[in-house]
């Protein structure tokens, strides 16, 4: 499944924004944590006084630059005009003094425009407001600019030798930039109170990122790579030496001050020794990788248990096809999931455990971001933890950024799968932000609701919040499931350190309740979890084979290495290119015809197949069906050898079949079988008839009429029946009158003119036969369970 989640503008993070203005000394706040000499921190402060101005002193202190306006090309597409929603009544006054306060600062002005956008308005955990725009339509429509944005390994190259640092950030960098006059009039949104359009560039408009990293390049032309590094919003100044570092910062605040660019002085930092850029470290020894990127993986607790194993083999069979040896580094691990394996942890799994560590967090499979590439973010969450891998798709194989994992907090761990799943994408997307922002990328999940939620317009309370936040940024959401996604999925379910304040303190006071709870109330396994099914497959002599040659090598084996086999898996062997390890049990893909759709058929041991075909074939939704429809249904879902001689001999010898329906001796006709679609709104014709055990008085078979297939598919044009006192009654007579439905009958003693509902009866009442118990007293429940 596939949804789009284009950005919605925030426009006042709080109802307070705009009302500070008293001014603030900044130079010293600049200078905090700077290891500076008398004599350099002296230099340093007359610098940063010279450039004043450059400083926002308030939060409506927002420069004004005339370098570039933005425009948004929607063609020749006509204006989107959408209704205004409806607002608290509460929330009325507030909406106007935002309103009021955003025009006095010049952000704002009234419209007459004929584009329309909705705004939203999310309270936030303190109880203010946070007022939003929905451009997400206007998106749609407005051609995308595909202005580059640098690479980030190409930008930190040219910081090697750099021993001082500084990092600015402007002051609502985009509220400083016009918009153009001819195109201001389709950032117009409605309130209830009004239509009103901006003057400055919002946030949310699929454009503004390359608008601003455009906007830097040229004011800062001459001095990239050589005095600074620009990435989007990021900038950092380099320098060899003291001296040098400050004329760098006199060139870029120069530049800043003649374009009219004020920066933000809460978040700058000057002077630095180490800064944190891109999620880099950069420091006079080098550039090294920020440690967070992969302390998921790096901090990863040994396994103590089979559960936890099978967790971590998981994230590295993922990336198995960039290890190289695999499988012998594996090895040891891959035996201890063994079915009658003892659990024992030796020196051999932990040595293994650590090298495995080292790969997942290595190259080739960690890389450099190429911000030519889109990125792919896969999240997961469990009852204990949320995680994410960041990667990109180079040479058709995903390669991986950064990891991220974050146990839950004990509020956290009360929430709904739902509500978890949507936690582990908000704080996923907040972590990888500098990567994320300004461009698009695929969010996949394996949680399906969650590809409708995002364009769920009412909700409330915290998930508006956090959807919210996810509005400012621009991707797909794309559903997989669970068993292809492994990577996140492990990284969610990795085991808390020992330390965490979380677990330790929720298991320490909870422990003797839960072990009395679980002692009285354990449920049992779950037969088909992938620990049982894959316990049976490894004990089954055909099955096992082929999974140790998977695991061992991505190459199909040689007819040499498979001729000792048996037949069968010699047969399975044939279909070698469509078997795939899904977290350790085998599976075959089967594709149609046409290649378009596929189903996953699980590789079943002959250990249960008496099982599948009980349940398929007898149980009560099973319905004792011929051989065909049984094998039909197997098909669906499983795979093994001689599947269709093991159906037919297992109907052949149901006692309950035999008993009931006996043998047929009548000849055929020559009537062939067609499968017919589903009636449409208005049917054509009924034929129908009633089975013994109904009320049979007229009344209820016109209710019958009408509740249940006059209510579900439309009125028909026909209603043929035989001649039965209630199909000809007044009652029915006056329902087809009144609906306009033209009523045929049989000829009298000739019961095959209605031949198709009278077999579908026996149909019906030899299902029901098979299912009722023996007083005979709960038919009537089991007639749903007979149309399966």
């Amino acid at each position: 499944m596939l949804a789009t989640c284009s950005p919605v503008t925030c426009v006042c993070k709080s109802s307070s924004l705009l009302l500070s203005n008293s001014p603030q000394q900044v130079t010293p706040d600049l200078l905090e944590n700077a290891e500076l000499s008398p004599e350099q921190k002296s230099s340093a402060e007359r610098l940063l006084q010279e450039f004043e101005d450059v400083f926002s002193r308030n939060s409506s202190d927002i420069g004004h630059t005339t370098v570039t306006q933005h425009r948004i090309d929607t063609a020749d597409h006509p204006p989107i005009k959408q209704h205004p929603r409806r607002l608290p009544f509460a929330k009325q006054e507030e909406v106007g003094t935002l309103l009021r306060e955003m025009q006095e600062n010049d952000i704002i002005e009234p419209s007459s425009s004929p584009w329309a956008s909705p705004i939203v308005l999310v309270r936030k955990k303190d109880g203010s407001t946070r007022f939003c725009v929905d451009y997400r339509k206007l998106n749609d429509v407005t051609k995308k600019d595909s202005y580059p944005l640098p690479r980030i390994d190409d930008t930190l190259d040219t910081l090697s030798g750099h021993k001082w640092f500084s990092t600015l950030d402007l002051k609502s960098g985009y509220w400083q930039v016009e918009i153009h006059p001819e195109d201001r009039e389709k950032t117009a949104f409605t309130s209830g109170q009004g239509l009103w359009q901006f003057k400055v560039m919002p946030f949310g408009l699929c454009n503004a990122p390359a608008t601003f990293e455009r906007l830097m390049e040229t004011v800062l032309k001459g001095l990239t790579f050589e005095a600074c590094l620009i990435y989007l919003d990021d900038v950092i100044i380099g320098g060899r030496t003291f001296e040098e570092h400050l004329q760098n910062i006199r060139k870029v605040l120069s530049k800043l001050s003649d374009a009219n660019l004020k920066l933000n002085p809460s978040k700058c930092k000057f002077f630095q020794k180490e800064v944190n850029y891109l999620g880099h470290i950069i420091s006079a020894e080098g550039v090294r990788t920020d440690p967070e990127k992969v302390s998921a993986v790096k901090n990863w607790k040994r396994p103590e248990n089979l559960r936890e194993l099978r967790s971590f083999l998981g994230l590295c069979t993922y990336y198995r096809k960039f290890v190289k040896g695999f499988s012998n580094i594996a090895r040891p691990l891959h035996k201890l999931t063994e079915s009658k394996q003892k659990f024992q942890w030796t020196k051999e799994c932990e040595d293994s455990f650590l090298q495995l560590k080292e790969a997942l967090t290595s190259s080739p499979i960690l890389i450099y971001p190429q911000p030519d590439k889109p990125f792919i973010l896969d999240t997961d969450a469990s009852n204990e933890s949320v995680g994410a891998v960041l990667s990109q798709e180079i040479d058709g194989q995903e390669r991986v950024v950064a990891y991220w994992s974050k146990c839950l907090s004990k509020p956290e761990r009360n929430y709904c799968v739902t509500r978890k799943e949507l936690l582990a994408i908000v704080k996923a997307i907040e972590h990888f932000h500098h990567y994320l922002y300004g461009q698009k990328f695929l969010l996949r999940t394996d949680h399906a609701s969650l590809t409708w939620l995002m364009t769920f317009r009412n909700t409330e309370g915290q998930v508006a919040r956090w959807i919210q936040r996810l509005n400012e940024y621009y991707f797909d959401i794309r559903h997989r499931k669970g068993s292809s996604h492994g990577n996140a999925d492990a990284l969610s379910r990795r085991p808390c350190p020992e330390n965490c304040r979380h677990c330790s303190r929720v298991e320490t006071k909870y422990e003797y309740a839960i072990r009395q709870i679980t002692t009285s109330t354990a449920t049992p396994p779950d037969p088909w979890s992938d620990e049982k099914v894959r316990e049976d497959q490894m004990a089954d002599p055909d099955i096992k084979p082929l999974i140790e040659f998977m695991e061992s090598s991505s190459n199909k084996p040689s007819w040499q290495d498979i001729s000792a086999y048996s037949p069968t898996t010699k047969q399975y062997w044939a279909l070698w290119n469509s078997l795939h390890l899904r977290n350790g049990v085998l599976y075959r893909k089967f594709e149609s015809e046409d290649g378009k759709t596929f189903r996953w058929q699980l590789v079943l041991p002959r250990s249960r197949i008496p099982e599948v075909l009980k349940e398929l074939h007898g149980s009560l939704t099973g319905g004792h069906f011929g051989v065909m429809k049984t094998l039909h249904r197997v098909r669906e879902r499983f795979c093994w050898g001689k599947v269709r001689a093991d159906v037919e001999q297992w109907c052949k010898s149901c006692d309950a079949c035999s008993a009931r329906k006996g043998p047929k001796i009548r000849s055929r006709g020559s009537c062939i079988a067609t499968m017919l679609e589903h009636p449409s709104n208005v049917s054509l014709s009924i034929s129908w008839d009633l089975c013994q055990g109904l009320r049979l008085e007229a009344p209820t078979v016109a209710e019958a009429v009408v509740q249940h297939w006059i209510s579900r598919y439309g009125v028909p044009l026909q209603l043929h029946s035989d001649q039965g006192r209630n199909f000809v009654s007044a009652v029915l007579k006056g329902v087809c009158e009144l609906l306009g439905i033209d009523k045929t009958k049989t000829t009298p003693l000739h019961p095959q003119s209605d031949g198709m509902v009278e077999r579908f009866n026996r149909t019906i009442l030899n299902n029901l036969s098979l299912m009722v118990s023996k007083n005979q007293q709960d038919w009537d429940q089991k007639v749903p369970l007979s149309f399966c």
